[in-house]
């Protein structure tokens, strides 16, 4: 193992604090894309190095592979892992146009006619993307990254039209649907459509008991948590809990960091299970995302 001791600590951070403790587990576990975002995050670093690595997972056909998602292995280009290339540019704040394009030419190819992306790993296994149903889990996180950073494109108007029905048809939903149809409606055009739909889905996350409002840490509490519909105090979401259930969840993702510094997996709907090189790439996202949501909360130390 590496000489902990070479681990670069943030210089304001306590030694044992939260940030320090992660900053140790993404030294010494991430790999290089992490590693740069992490740097960007908390440590004032540049974002062309992120940039410079997620290149390396692009392809030619405009989409994303190479275990970009670490759930999903492979090199081929799959609608997930071409989402996560999204989050990472519009983190960085490198989401243009110019990159958008290619990316929305591979989502055309693999959409239904209804603009749809296919659900998590079923292009993984061969099937044509005209057979394949589309999936609002899959669909809704991409479009909603795509309007917040003002890009334009022609699938993007049919796909946008299929969420917004996905979104507003809701009856039935699973926490991941959830979760994916917030990431479209904080960002979706037409604000007073969206508002509306928020707050019907927010009845409907109460109602149907898609929350645990009252956890005693993520490592024992099934399904979602309000921070993981609302990621930011500005989601639509942070509407649908008040500010003691607000607390409560986030002193459990506080809680949740592990011994060695990160944070849990977790899993992709529709994903394989992890194998241990991917269950320790996908606790360097974790761990960053969970870092990411105390911080615009006012909770990192």
């Amino acid at each position: 193992m590496a000489d902990t001791a070479a681990v670069p600590l943030t210089p304001a951070s306590p030694p044992r604090g939260t940030l320090a403790r992660a900053e140790r587990f993404v030294w010494l576990t991430a790999r290089v894309l992490e590693q740069r975002l992490f740097a960007r995050h908390f440590r004032d670093g540049a974002a062309g190095p992120v940039e410079t690595a997620l290149e390396a997972y692009r392809n030619d056909d405009g989409g994303y592979g190479h275990a970009l998602e670490p759930a999903l292995r492979g090199p081929a280009s799959l609608p997930a892992h071409t989402a996560r290339a999204l989050l990472v540019l519009d983190a960085v704040g490198r989401c243009d146009a110019r990159r958008a394009e290619d990316v929305c030419r591979y989502l055309t190819s693999v959409s239904t006619a209804e603009g749809a992306l296919p659900a998590v790993g079923t292009l993984a296994s061969g099937g044509g993307a005209a057979r394949l149903p589309g999936s609002l889990s899959a669909t809704a996180p991409v479009v909603g990254l795509l309007h917040r950073n003002e890009v334009w494109h022609p699938w993007l108007f049919r796909a946008t039209d299929f969420c917004r029905q996905a979104v507003e048809s809701l009856e039935a939903a699973r926490p991941g649907d959830v979760e994916a149809a917030v990431l479209f409606l904080d960002h979706a055009p037409d604000r007073t459509r969206a508002e509306a739909a928020a707050d019907r889905l927010g009845r409907l996350v109460r109602r149907e008991r898609l929350v645990a409002l009252d956890p005693d840490g993520l490592g024992h509490v099934p399904g979602a948590l309000p921070h993981d519909y609302a990621r930011t105090p500005d989601s639509l979401a942070r509407a649908w809990f008040t500010d003691a259930e607000m607390e409560r969840s986030l002193d459990a993702l506080a809680a949740a960091q592990q011994g060695d510094g990160g944070w849990p997996a977790r899993r992709l709907p529709g994903a394989p299970d992890l194998t241990p090189g991917a269950l320790l790439e996908s606790r360097s996202i974790a761990t960053i995302e969970a870092l990411r949501t105390l911080t615009t909360y006012g909770r990192l130390v």
